[in-house]
């Protein structure tokens, strides 16, 4: 099994890089940490079952060498996605994002624990609490399963997560990198749903360990979703990766660390190369003249 297992992002698919890019850099303060073009789909399937041209943007607090971040996939042409039960939320803990919600009055609602929960403009949610420290960080996410027996024995006894917390409704596991929890809560609904916004977390290990890895996996009668591939991104490396899903068919992305680090390193043209593409593309402004049109 693998070992030194490194929490990385999880992915959210995006409708409108415009509006999204907008929430995370002046609601989140996220920085943009590198950005990538693709002209066709991607063979793990990293931007969903679509073949056409797509983009990856990594945005968070920090390098992925020690922070835990999000991907946003856009697909373009693609306008929505239908939202299933999977996704709960990611925790937030950040003083100066906590007093952004207050002085931009953006959308949000007290939790009884104090915290704002807010949406992105997909609907994904956020948990914002304050911080201790002057550091801004992604500190949990939180996925819905319908039994927690079986995610505690995938998570924790497969997967050699280490076993937090646990009652009735949730428990939570954590790796060996990071202050970073996946919470594992107990749907109402019988079947998860995943639809077509489904995300995807990752992880990274040892690349010589993702082969013996998806042995483990078959072994013990989990779903292997893609085999051992190497996956190329134009001018920077190549990384090696096995795509699982879980019990109730969450993805996991497992990549070798080694080739990640080289991958993930921030750019600092990031920004311009985000800001260069979205204003190449004219769908959004396609788009809200249609709609301007069909309410007349």
């Amino acid at each position: 099994m693998p070992t030194n297992i490194r929490p990385l992002h999880f992915v959210f698919k995006i409708s409108s890089r415009t509006k999204t890019i907008d929430f995370y850099r002046n609601i989140l303060h996220m920085k943009i940490l590198r950005h990538e073009e693709f002209s066709e789909g991607c063979d793990a399937a990293c931007n969903g079952p679509y073949d056409g041209k797509w983009s990856k943007t990594m945005v968070g607090y920090g390098s992925e060498d020690n922070n835990f971040v999000v991907e946003l996939t856009y697909n373009y042409g693609i306008r929505s996605y239908d939202r299933g039960n999977d996704f709960n939320y990611l925790r937030v803990n950040s003083n100066s994002v906590y007093d952004n919600i207050l002085t931009k009055s953006y959308p949000s609602k007290l939790t009884p624990e104090g915290l704002f929960e807010i949406h992105d403009p997909d609907g994904y949610k956020f948990l914002v609490g304050k911080s201790d420290s002057t550091e801004n960080s992604l500190t949990a996410l939180s996925l819905f399963v319908t039994d927690l027996e079986k995610s505690k024995n995938y998570w924790s006894g497969i997967l050699r997560g280490k076993l937090n917390s646990q009652d009735s409704s949730r428990l939570q596991v954590n790796f060996d990198y990071l202050n970073f929890g996946l919470i594992l809560e107990k749907s109402t609904e019988e079947k998860i749903d995943h639809a077509k916004a489904y995300g995807r977390v990752a992880f990274s290990c040892p690349t010589e360990e993702l082969k013996p890895l998806q042995a483990d996996i078959e072994n013990n009668n989990q779903t292997v979703l893609t085999p051992y591939i190497q996956l190329d991104t134009p001018g920077k490396a190549t990384v090696s990766v096995v795509i699982l899903a879980d019990p109730d068919g969450h993805e996991i992305c497992f990549v070798g660390d080694k080739e990640f680090k080289d991958l993930s390193q921030v750019d600092p043209k990031a920004d311009s190369l985000l800001d260069e593409a979205i204003n190449a593309d004219k769908s959004d402004e396609w788009h809200e003249k249609k709609n301007r049109k069909n309410l007349k």
